[in-house]
């Protein structure tokens, strides 16, 4: 649940930027637009990525207490990594965090072994398992620019005629493609909360096989959302401001590419990071009209930020469950 909420508070950013940069709404009625969408996203969007991510690490065979302390670590050290990046006001992956906080805490905690890497499946044409997460983290950033750049470059075909007053239409479309964009954010990333949580539910013996109980769902989906309202305004500034000057017609074009590339994937399960496809696609509708207008250095630094993502969240969840077998050990010595 703590992870659903920090996973909103870095993501809000994501679907707030473009929507306050281009002055469609003012703050408030992004934040409530975003946070109502977001919600409806998992209530209604199925449980496809749940279940890749609830099972791209196997731990039926580990005893209860030792496989929950793997998970808590793995889930603490994707936690701290969403928070210190919120902080510094950089759009990290959560997706990555998530990712990179369970493999460290696996492979530290009972072995590699225990990590479905899904290497062999693929060599049959299964894509399963972490290969699957991690094609998915590769490939809907590169869709989300090449889609951004030739969307933008056909709406300047289509608006090369029009007034300046199309931008008051533009700013009404935002509306709906925000929406749609917050369904879309909703439906593939409080999943991966879910997953975790159906996961749970099994280790600990609760559910006898995987499924999401509609419990979970709502428990998510709430988390998620009060996340998103608590919205992460550092990182509105560097998607926002900092990547490209955001007009309506920007904005629309961007909040289209990403919303389609999202619920594209949700559809086949795959959990990609909404931080990535948003950044890629207004790198990609500014390359489309002025590539030297786009500011490269800070699009770097992001590029940066997802790159010790991964092994930055595994750190810290190492550094936890080494510290909790501590805690354990010398809680049994004094016992």
């Amino acid at each position: 649940m703590v992870f659903d909420y920090t996973n909103g508070l870095q993501d809000a950013a994501n679907m707030l930027s473009t929507l306050v940069a281009s002055r469609a709404t003012t703050p408030v009625q992004a934040s409530l637009l975003v946070s109502a969408f977001t919600f409806l996203g998992p209530v209604l969007g199925g449980t496809a990525v749940a279940d890749t991510i609830g099972n791209f690490v196997s731990l039926k065979d580990i005893e209860n207490v030792a496989s929950l302390i793997v998970i808590i670590s793995g889930l603490i050290g994707a936690i701290s990594w969403n928070l210190l990046t919120w902080w510094l006001g950089l759009p990290a992956s959560t997706s990555q965090a998530l990712v990179g906080g369970l493999v460290g805490a696996v492979v530290i905690g009972v072995g590699p072994s225990y990590v479905v890497w899904g290497f062999q499946e693929m060599s049959s044409g299964i894509v399963t398992g972490v290969t699957k997460i991690l094609l998915a983290l590769l490939i809907s950033p590169i869709v989300g620019f090449v889609c951004g750049w030739g969307l933008h470059r056909s709406t300047l075909i289509l608006l090369r005629t029009a007034r300046p007053s199309i931008n008051r239409y533009l700013r009404g479309s935002q509306w709906v493609t925000t929406a749609a964009l917050a369904f879309a954010y909703g439906t593939n990333d409080a999943q991966k909360g879910m997953g975790i949580i159906a996961m749970l539910l099994v280790l600990g013996g609760i559910n006898a096989e995987f499924y999401v109980p509609f419990w979970v769902v709502l428990a998510s989906a709430s988390a998620i959302t009060l996340g998103t309202l608590a919205s992460g305004w550092r990182i509105v500034r560097t998607l926002g401001f900092g990547i490209y000057k955001v007009r309506p017609v920007h904005a629309l074009d961007t909040q289209l590419t990403s919303a389609a590339v999202i619920i594209g994937a949700s559809v086949f399960g795959a959990p990609v990071s909404t931080t990535q496809v948003v950044s890629t696609a207004i790198m990609g509708v500014g390359a489309s009209e002025r590539p030297k207008a786009v500011r490269w250095a800070t699009a770097r630094e992001i590029f940066a930020s997802w790159v010790i993502t991964i092994p930055g969240s595994a750190l810290v969840s190492v550094f936890v469950y080494q510290s909790i077998q501590l805690s354990l050990a010398a809680f049994a010595m004094i016992g």
